[in-house]
């Protein structure tokens, strides 16, 4: 054997130590070798032998992720290429030029520069239309979203020069921007549903979510709030820390909130441990099919500890923690590692054997029926668990089963709304409406406030029907008697975000969000929402 298998197979066999007796040892180090082996075997004989050159650095990536696959459904490779951008929800910000941007009939316009932002700071406006990028033309080019990302991003402090056409000018406007850090916001909306009912809405768990978080109680509460509705619907995840941060904000100290534990990782749990902003006021906590991951962490833990209300339908079901790994050439994996557990015991990972079945359940959900009924939830006794104060009845094995269920209502979906979304119609008008009428917007609507309470806008949603037939679209007078008003609305809220920023769009939006309204139903009825905490 030569030095370096030696070597291999000692180091092998420390790693091994704790996992096997060791006369199993030595036996377990030559498989592991022979494995690495077969690969090298394998590849030499494609790299000198195959009729065309192979591309080396490819077939690696793409053996990456084939192993990586074979593991579990998250244990994922992302090359040197994709790491900023899969990351920049987790790290909470990212280096560019600071604008939301729409690409619309082949042209790429600013939706809103980003407050306090580098192209806010030069001048940049909404509705300007970027022609050119360091004099490349980029409109009628076909230009898409990442190659929009490919120019714009870069290293801090570096400079790119955009040329815009903006309305009612002439000739072009050149601007050159200096790049810098951009905040990713977990927290786009947080506002006062009526005196005393505060909403605050997380997308996603990121390093900044927890002082997102902080800042925005401590608004409401500065406003009267008395009550709190958290909303986790659509929320994917993220850092396990942001949770365990988020949810001291609501448990009393030395509470449980999380624990971990795996092959090669030692229990590790996290608990409680400073003075919460909102440890003592009644929250409720919404959640869907689509909350997962650090969102059940928290959900979970508030459940388990019988400290607020869960409204929604069963959340997505993911109960393993991935540890990324940087590779030398940059590129990352994310490998799954331990799995956690709610306070109670519960582990609410749902199976996941079958990889295309996991990536198919919401399909699965939706045609078994559970999406419209609680009672088509089927999850066996031996999943059952308790509250830790009250003793009520909870399941672990696939997601956090909500105290109160909201039904998906599709009742006002037609096949008529349906192509109206597949065409973008909305957001298109939306856009082209308020850069030619920004002026007259702002007239009738000084503020958002002034806009959000108007009912009618008939003036606006008469031309928007009229572009929906120039698009092509055929307007059923039943499918409008079913769907308009919600298209309607949607129109309103687009156009909000338009105007103002993507945290009114909810504002507009929420109005038909059921299971917030479930939640405002349950505040607002005496006792509610004491009988279902004690049930």
């Amino acid at each position: 054997m030569s030095q370096t298998k030696i070597l291999n197979t000692l180091l092998i066999l420390i790693f091994l130590a704790p996992f096997a007796s060791f006369g199993q040892l030595e036996e377990i180090a030559q498989e592991k070798l022979q494995t690495t082996d077969k690969f090298n075997e394998i590849y030499r004989l494609m790299d000198n032998l195959y009729l065309e050159e192979i591309d080396g650095p490819m077939l690696t990536e793409v053996a990456i992720k084939a192993m990586l696959e074979e593991l579990d459904p998250h244990s994922v490779y992302i090359s040197a290429k994709e790491v900023e951008a899969a990351n920049r929800n987790i790290v909470g910000s990212f280096v560019g030029v600071g604008i939301r941007f729409q690409i619309l009939k082949d042209t790429l316009m600013v939706v809103n520069p980003i407050p306090g932002g580098p192209s806010a700071k030069v001048g940049v406006r909404a509705g300007d239309k970027i022609i050119k990028i360091d004099d490349e033309l980029v409109a009628g080019v076909g230009l898409k979203n990442s190659g929009v990302r490919d120019r714009l991003l870069g290293d801090k402090g570096s400079k790119v020069v955009i040329s815009i056409h903006r309305r009612g000018e002439k000739k072009l406007i050149n601007y050159e921007i200096k790049r810098d850090k951009i905040p990713v916001f977990s927290v786009p909306t947080s506002y006062m549903v009526d005196d005393e009912i505060g909403y605050v809405k997380l997308t996603s768990f990121s390093r900044t979510s927890y002082e997102e978080v902080h800042k925005a109680i401590e608004r409401l509460k500065e406003q009267g709030m008395k009550k709190l509705i958290f909303d986790l619907q659509d929320n994917g995840g993220g850092l396990l820390y942001a949770s365990k941060q988020i949810a001291d904000e609501f448990l009393d100290d030395d509470r449980m909130i999380v624990y971990s534990e795996g092959r090669a990782q030692p229990r590790k749990q996290y608990v409680a441990d400073k003075k919460g902003i909102f440890e003592k006021g009644k929250v409720i906590f919404l959640i869907d099919e689509s909350t997962a991951s650090a969102s059940e962490i928290l959900s979970g833990s508030i459940q388990d500890w019988d400290r607020g209300v869960i409204i929604g339908r069963r959340s997505f079901g993911k109960g393993l923690v991935q540890r990324p790994f940087d590779l030398k050439d940059g590129s990352q994996i994310r490998l799954t590692i331990a799995k956690y557990f709610t306070p109670s015991g519960r582990w609410i990972q749902k199976p996941y054997d079958d990889h295309e079945a996991y990536r198919n359940d919401y399909i699965k959900r939706f045609e078994s029926g559970e999406l419209m009924s609680k009672d088509s939830i089927q999850l066996p006794d031996s999943l059952k668990y308790q509250t830790l104060v009250n003793k009520r009845e909870i399941y672990g094995g696939g997601g956090i089963v909500p105290d109160i269920f909201v039904p998906i209502d599709t009742s006002q979906v037609s096949e008529m709304y349906k192509n109206i979304l597949r065409k973008g119609v909305i957001n298109a008008f939306s856009l082209e409406f308020v850069d030619a009428n920004r002026k007259e917007l702002f007239a009738k609507y000084p503020t958002f406030e002034d806009f959000k309470k108007t009912e009618d806008i008939s003036w606006i949603t008469e031309k928007f029907w009229k572009r929906v037939e120039d698009e092509g679209v055929e307007i059923v007078e039943e499918d409008k008697k079913i769907s308009g008003e919600l298209i309607e609305l949607r129109v309103k809220a687009s156009m909000a975000n338009d105007l103002w920023d993507f945290g009114k769009y909810y504002e507009i939006i929420n109005v038909e969000n059921d299971i917030l309204s479930k939640a405002i139903e349950v505040f607002h009825t005496k006792g509610a929402y004491e009988k279902i905490l004690k049930n």
